[in-house]
């Protein structure tokens, strides 16, 4: 199965397409089999008898009446109403019948002269352009006879051959321009799933195509419908969430404020407390609410992937980072410029916060870019690297709470790949530390 599976097209044109070509294949094989059996076993052979028969006269003839004048008047009659061209010379050496491997005449008419004849006899089918050549040994002269092909041979073949490969070719651009027709949807299917899966809109899909295309089609508007809404649904949800609780603390911040004046100083030490308290959890809403976000709203356009990467990289040095960004070629992307600078900057800041060095570069593949973040800091445990990506997951103190955020940074960073169709991979960097890949389709 292994071999077979070699030579099997992976298209489902090209499979549909083999489905329709050997049968039909096997079916012109087939038919062209048993006509060229009927044909050659009874037509061919009924022309060779007549023509064995022919020759079998004029032999005999020939015997009948020795005399040189009557000789002359049976050739000419054989050449006039027989078309039958007779030459007689001394000899007993028949000439060697040249073998063609494309000749099925040959055998069908050696056979039948040899049995009406009854004589040693020689036949050449390939010499003369359309014609026969037939040596017989009489007792002690060789007769030559030459004729037309068409003696012995129909045309039905080569119209049968006509009609049947002409009947086929039309058979099968027939079946290529339909079959066409009916892959371009569900190709228009995938790419529809392929463009949502990359997180783009896909609002102009329509099913089309047969009925269970469009079957599929209408299940896939379904679940764009049903992540769309649960989408907005969860981002208006902890919108509200938010803006609920951003009133309470704007009250408690200013009556942290008015109750901070005269205070004595251990409660200046309690309201500080306090107010930490409020700045951590105003952070807190900040980060859930843009993990709700995400990117909705924005559109993919085209951007040079140089220039995105030099902003984002000179934001997080004015903040005090040491980066350092290599050079490589121009890379035109189509993506949501401000959903992938917040990636890159969760991971940048993350490279930076656990670092003293952290370098940037870019390596092209033939579908894919890797945007590679390395770090020298204390990295992440393998065990570990799928949990990172989850909401609300922290590491231990080598990745400390105080500095760690709220841990949706990664889950932010993690969700905008996967929503441009690509994904983010940790690994070791190559002089210790993390290595952060952000694997994004071309």
């Amino acid at each position: 199965m292994l071999g077979i599976k070699k030579f099997v097209p992976r298209t489902l044109f090209g499979r549909a397409l083999l489905i329709i070509v050997i049968p039909v294949v096997l079916l012109q094989l087939f038919s062209a089999y048993i006509f060229f059996e009927r044909h050659w076993n009874k037509v061919g052979g009924y022309l060779a008898l007549d023509l064995a028969n022919d020759i079998a006269t004029v032999i005999s003839l020939l015997e009948a009446f020795p005399e040189e004048g009557e000789q002359a008047f049976i050739l000419w009659t054989a050449r006039r109403y027989l078309d039958l061209e007779i030459r007689i010379e001394d000899g007993d050496i028949l000439p060697e019948s040249p073998k063609s491997f494309f000749s099925i005449l040959q055998p069908v008419l050696e056979a039948k002269l040899k049995t009406q004849v009854r004589r040693p006899v020689s036949v050449d089918t390939e010499s003369l352009h359309k014609k026969l050549a037939i040596s017989i040994k009489l007792d002690n002269r060789l007769l030559h006879v030459v004729t037309s092909r068409k003696r012995v041979f129909s045309s039905t073949t080569y119209i049968f051959i006509m009609w049947t490969v002409g009947s086929s070719i039309v058979l099968l651009a027939i079946a290529i321009y339909f079959l066409r027709i009916q892959v371009r949807s569900v190709r228009r299917l995938a790419e529809a799933a392929d463009r949502l899966g990359k997180g783009q809109q896909v609002s102009d899909f329509k099913p089309e195509g047969a009925i269970e295309v469009r079957q599929a089609a209408a299940a896939f508007i379904g679940m764009r419908d049903r992540i769309q809404r649960q989408s907005n649904e969860r981002t208006e949800f902890l919108a509200g969430v938010s803006h609920d609780l951003r009133t309470p603390l704007t009250r408690m911040k200013l009556q942290l404020a008015m109750v901070g004046q005269g205070a004595d100083e251990d409660a200046d030490d309690g309201i500080a407390s306090l107010t930490a308290d409020v700045a951590e959890m105003e952070k807190m809403i900040d980060g859930y609410l843009d993990f709700a976000r995400g990117e909705a709203g924005e559109e993919p356009i085209d951007i040079q992937l140089k220039g995105l990467l030099e902003d984002v990289v000179s934001d997080s040095r004015r903040k005090g980072g040491s980066i350092d960004l290599a050079t490589f070629d121009p890379v035109t992307l189509s993506v949501r410029p401000n959903a992938l600078k917040r990636c890159l900057i969760n991971l940048i800041d993350n490279a930076v916060r656990h670092g003293d060095k952290v370098a940037v570069s870019v390596a092209c593949g033939d579908a894919v870019v890797d945007i590679r973040i390395d770090d020298d800091g204390p990295g992440i445990p393998c065990d570990k690297r799928e949990d990172v990506f989850k909401a609300f997951f922290r590491l231990d103190a080598s990745r400390n709470i105080e500095t760690g955020g709220v841990g949706l940074g990664l889950t932010i960073a993690h969700d905008i790949a996967r929503g441009h169709g690509g994904e983010i991979l940790l690994d070791d960097a190559p002089g210790g530390g993390l290595r952060a890949v952000v694997r994004l389709p071309v």
